[in-house]
């Protein structure tokens, strides 16, 4: 196991699951970890139980709700002040939910959640990853990409809403993403990778809105892994010398894995950059 003694890094969405496997294992090796949570609450259990067992107090826990622009806004301007450096940072926060929600700032939440925040966070951290560079940027994604569509006239998906189509749709977007922003970083030092976590037993469709999708998501974890098993690949691709400079690729079990042949076309991933930018009103 590689040290991460002096690196910094950032999990989002790290108060329980994946999320939190992974700052427990990054935190044992020593590394610097914020968690970057929206309940303050659940993520100061969270964060005294890693402290705690892995006896590191270099763990701090920073609100962040990835469905929030103002919110992202804030924590990077926190961050930026409390930290000079950023080493890895694992776009880990997720969600799915039963009904179409809208966030305060127009989005379906879904796409939000999954990926037009984890988008807007990374652009506003790549000042200080650059300067930090080698750097890492760990998205994660899920094998149900398979069965996403884009659709760049329903990207908010107002008609015939089904909570798991927009799930999937969004974690394809990530795939995208993942491949164009790694085209656009190359030469910097900056490296950005997917994972493909497995069939995991989190709390993924607990705020989905609906009591008979969540005992649906219960049931299924007889059949899931844990989410220690999940975090495996996140931190393999947070710390691993073995990925030292790879880029615009995509993980699963440690190993390197194909995706949906969609997600490879260049062309898409420049329309979706493009759409993106403009959703998101940056230059």
């Amino acid at each position: 196991m590689d040290s991460m003694k002096g690196k910094v890094c950032i999990v989002t969405g790290s108060n329980s699951g994946i999320g939190k496997e992974t700052a427990l294992a990054l935190a044992g090796m020593g590394g610097k970890v914020v968690m970057a949570v929206r309940s303050k609450e659940r993520g100061e259990a969270a964060r005294q139980e890693i402290v705690e067992t892995t006896k590191n107090d270099s763990v701090e826990l920073m609100i962040c709700d990835v469905s929030s622009v103002s919110s992202i806004g804030e924590f990077v301007k926190d961050f930026a002040g409390k930290y000079s450096r950023l080493d890895v940072l694992v776009n880990n926060a997720g969600a799915v939910f039963n009904s179409r929600q809208v966030t305060v700032d127009g989005f379906e939440r879904t796409l939000a959640v999954d990926y037009l925040g984890p988008f807007l966070l990374t652009q506003k951290l790549l000042p200080m990853l650059k300067s930090s560079a080698p750097s890492r940027v760990i998205n994660l994604s899920s094998g149900l990409a398979k069965n996403g569509v884009i659709n760049f006239d329903g990207l908010q998906s107002e008609k015939n809403y089904n909570g798991m189509k927009v799930y999937s749709n969004a974690k394809l977007l990530v795939l995208l993403w993942t491949y164009a922003q790694a085209r656009h970083l190359e030469g910097t030092g900056v490296t950005m990778n997917a994972v493909m976590p497995g069939f995991v037993a989190t709390n993924l469709g607990k705020g989905s809105g609906s009591r008979a999708s969540a005992i649906g998501f219960g049931m299924m974890r007889l059949f899931q892994s844990s989410p220690r098993k999940g975090a495996e690949t996140s931190v393999y691709l947070a710390s691993s010398e073995k990925v030292k400079g790879m880029t615009g690729k995509c993980f699963a079990k440690m190993k390197e894995t194909t995706t949906i042949e969609v997600s490879y076309d260049k062309q898409l991933q420049d329309r979706l950059w493009e759409t993106t930018l403009k959703l998101l009103r940056l230059n």
